[in-house]
């Protein structure tokens, strides 16, 4: 398979290091956590499920998914984090739910697993359910549940952002399994209603860069409009040279928001400028292929002093939008654009989609 390689930037061999380092933080039970014996949370762990799946790696990405899908809650949640296996942080946030469904789609993409599309759906289905249930009056979509299990009424914009992605990636992998979502689809045209046009909606969490980019990155904002978010606060957020900074006012920059920055431009027809931040963010590797997570650039220091998985994630997949390496390349840019959710009908993996070789789809 092609590697995600950027000549001059990221070379193949340097990706296979990185792409080793993550496999080697997770542990045997198919948790992917930040790092080795650290915190796990399933946003995050799906996005390093998926870099595993660009390098090569889709036995591991597929046991990180099944590890999530062990210890989804009744009601389609998971908990914000968890330690050797452990619930430490029991609250069900809406944005963490969703993403499997980028995943999924994802893994489809690269590997043409059908097989674990089958498996996963039930979990990808009842995690978009409780999404579409946490929807708020005017399409926003509620940060995380009540202990009573109700919707909280603050909607968070980068989270929306993302979920805006996750349904539209869900509704392609309904399409592949031939269920169709009418709910999701009410529920997805009116959040980017919300998204592109009731600001309001959000709490002001505008000092955040990932409020400044995440409508494009997930797909709300195309076109002109995309590339007119990105260029009103370039500014306010990018050090030349280094990166973004993670919020407006602290002199710190982070290589996920750099590296999730550059995925955005590419959605927004911006080429340049994402390799750009891809190559300016490189201060942040490690000899190993890890990436340290920040940068504060007057103490010339490494701060929080860890490597996260999902930083090295969203490396490789800002290589892989730049590079055009994978089948998933294009999934930033227009998850609908890529090839045809819908498979052959005379091919084996259509019959067995439709459950045409004795399987029943649940």
């Amino acid at each position: 398979m092609l590697l995600p390689e950027l000549p001059g930037v990221l070379g193949a061999d340097q990706v296979r290091r990185t792409v080793a380092w993550i496999a080697g933080e997770q542990d045997g039970d198919g948790a992917l956590p930040w790092f080795r014996a650290g915190q796990l949370d399933p946003w995050d762990s799906v996005e390093a499920a998926m870099a595993l799946d660009l390098g090569g790696e889709h036995a591991r990405a597929a046991a990180a998914y099944r590890w999530l899908a062990a210890r989804q809650r009744a009601d389609g949640s998971w908990a914000a984090e968890y330690r050797a296996g452990a619930e430490t942080s029991p609250g069900a946030e809406s944005n963490h739910a969703g993403y499997l469904a980028v995943g999924v789609w994802h893994s489809w993409l690269t590997s043409g697993d059908e097989p674990l599309v089958v498996e996963l759906w039930p979990g990808v289905r009842a995690a978009l359910d409780l999404v579409t249930r946490m929807q708020l009056p005017g399409g926003a979509i509620s940060w995380a549940l009540r202990p009573d299990g109700t919707p909280d009424d603050l909607a968070l914009l980068t989270g929306n952002a993302s979920l805006f992605q996750a349904l539209r990636c869900g509704l392609a992998l309904a399409d592949l399994v031939g269920e169709t979502q009418p709910d999701w689809e009410l529920a997805v045209a009116d959040l980017g209603t919300a998204l592109r046009r009731r600001p309001d909606a959000f709490a002001d969490r505008s000092r955040y860069s990932m409020d400044w980019y995440y409508p494009v990155l997930g797909g709300a904002l195309t076109g002109a409009e995309a590339r007119e978010r990105l260029a009103g606060d370039w500014d306010r957020f990018v050090v030349p040279g280094l990166g973004i900074r993670c919020v407006d006012d602290r002199p710190w920059v982070t290589g996920a928001e750099t590296c999730e920055l550059a995925l955005a431009l590419v959605a927004a027809g911006r080429r340049d400028a994402a390799l750009e931040q891809v190559a300016a963010m490189q201060h942040l590797r490690d000899a190993d292929g890890a990436y340290w997570t920040g940068f504060v650039y007057p103490d010339d220091a490494r701060w929080p002093v860890e490597r996260t998985t999902w930083t090295a994630a969203a490396v490789l997949l800002a290589a892989d939008a730049l590079s055009g390496a994978s089948p998933a390349s294009g999934l930033f840019a227009d998850p609908w654009a890529l090839p045809s959710a819908g498979m052959a009908d005379s091919t084996p993996a259509a019959d067995w989609l439709a459950g045409g070789a004795g399987t029943v789809l649940p």
